[in-house]
């Protein structure tokens, strides 16, 4: 057996146990456990008390929890709900967030904090999808209006932002033009898949043998949504594009392979379980790792742009929320505005992805991922608070 410890992964494993129970003890603090998880990895990383380290066993892992957490991120996306008015708008939404990010960009350049306000702009202008439908779920609103408006407006987001960042700031060195002819082909050969897992699901034989191993030792229908996403992932690095749009493309075509979600009643169950259960915390937890919030503490000035990129996102994510205001009506509208400007998981990417080509310093990734923690301590509560106090009302025209 290779020479290799899994000290680092114990470790990490144990804080991914830990953060849940703790939340669930302190209820009050409405204390979501991902941020938990980015704390404590920030607390026990190199960076302060060095008592855990990303070393290539955790690194490996952390990487397959990236992918996982895109996928499962696409698997929320629902394309059924992007038509007439309300897809008008979401885009019109979206190109609102980018112009508002690219304009504090702008200031920010100007102020000497960041390097690229593309890229600043693109950060912001994402969703986390999969913590928003969580606390939608939770509070018993995920069937309301405000859902479904500030649902498809966050898939829409995230897709969009993801295909983005891999467009514009992919490290392979090649221009623009040549990674849009990359990303054609790239969807060409998805729509192929798609169509071919279409033809075989009309095979009575096959559908039969899935039945028959969808549970058990064999869980075929997992390992083939697990073989999907790591397939799409390569083949998104084989044509130069990065790979989180290829775990969140493969999450997006089991969602919609699976369109009823009745192909097996614990389908999506089983898949969380494998994501949130094990390989999505300790992303999030060696993230924390790398994040150097000592650095930030030394330097009071530095520490100010986290309050900044706060509002920033709140601006770029909010002020779109604006044009839900006929819909939605004037609190409803609040609340879909804060559920949007929440975001850490594409914050954390972003930041990791311009760190790698030098597009973003660490001063600005740290105050940047700070700003997402922030984001999702305060946002959901006050919007779902919002949301609630006028759910049994009739939504002004």
């Amino acid at each position: 057996m290779p020479d290799v410890a899994f000290v680092n992964l114990l470790g990490v494993l144990v804080i991914a146990a830990l953060a849940p129970i703790v939340t669930a003890f302190l209820p009050r603090l409405r204390l979501p456990a991902v941020v938990l998880e980015i704390v404590l990895g920030v607390a026990v990383g190199p960076h302060a008390l060095d008592w855990l380290r990303p070393d290539l066993v955790v690194q490996i892992v952390a990487l397959l929890g990236l992918a996982m957490l895109l996928f499962l991120a696409g698997l929320e996306v629902d394309v059924r709900e992007w038509r007439g008015r309300l897809l008008g708008v979401v885009v019109a939404g979206y190109g609102i967030s980018l112009l508002v990010g690219f304009a504090v960009g702008l200031a920010l350049d100007g102020a000497g904090w960041i390097s690229d306000p593309v890229l600043l702009a693109v950060t912001l202008s994402a969703t986390s999808l999969g913590l928003v439908v969580a606390v939608l779920k939770d509070a018993a609103l995920l069937e309301s209006g405000v859902a479904r408006t500030t649902i498809t407006a966050a898939s829409l987001a995230d897709f969009a932002a993801v295909v983005l960042l891999s467009i514009l700031f992919s490290a392979d060195g090649r221009s623009t033009a040549s990674r849009l002819t990359l990303l054609a082909l790239f969807v060409g050969l998805i729509g192929l898949v798609v169509i071919a897992a279409t033809l075989s699901a009309r095979s009575t034989r096959l559908a039969d043998v899935l039945v028959a191993l969808q549970d058990g030792t064999a869980e075929i229908r997992v390992r083939a949504a697990v073989l999907l996403m790591v397939g799409f992932v390569v083949l998104a690095e084989k044509v130069g594009l990065e790979s989180i749009l290829g775990a969140f493309l493969a999450g997006a075509v089991v969602a919609a392979l699976d369109r009823d979600a009745t192909s097996h009643p614990h389908f999506r169950l089983k898949l969380e379980a494998v994501g949130f259960g094990f390989l999505v915390p300790v992303f999030f937890i060696t993230s924390g790792m790398r994040l150097d919030v000592a650095g930030l503490l030394d330097h009071p000035a530095d520490l100010l742009r986290v309050p900044v990129f706060l509002a920033a996102l709140l601006l770029a994510r909010g002020v779109p929320a604006l044009l839900f205001l006929r819909d939605l009506g004037r609190r409803h509208t609040i609340a879909s505005g804060l559920l949007l400007a929440t975001s850490l998981p594409f914050i954390v990417t972003a930041t990791q992805i311009g760190l790698l080509t030098g597009r973003m310093s660490e001063t600005t990734a740290t105050a940047l991922v700070c700003a997402g923690l922030l984001s999702v301590v305060v946002f959901p509560g006050l919007a779902i608070g919002r949301a609630q106090q006028v759910e049994a009302e009739p939504i002004s025209p």
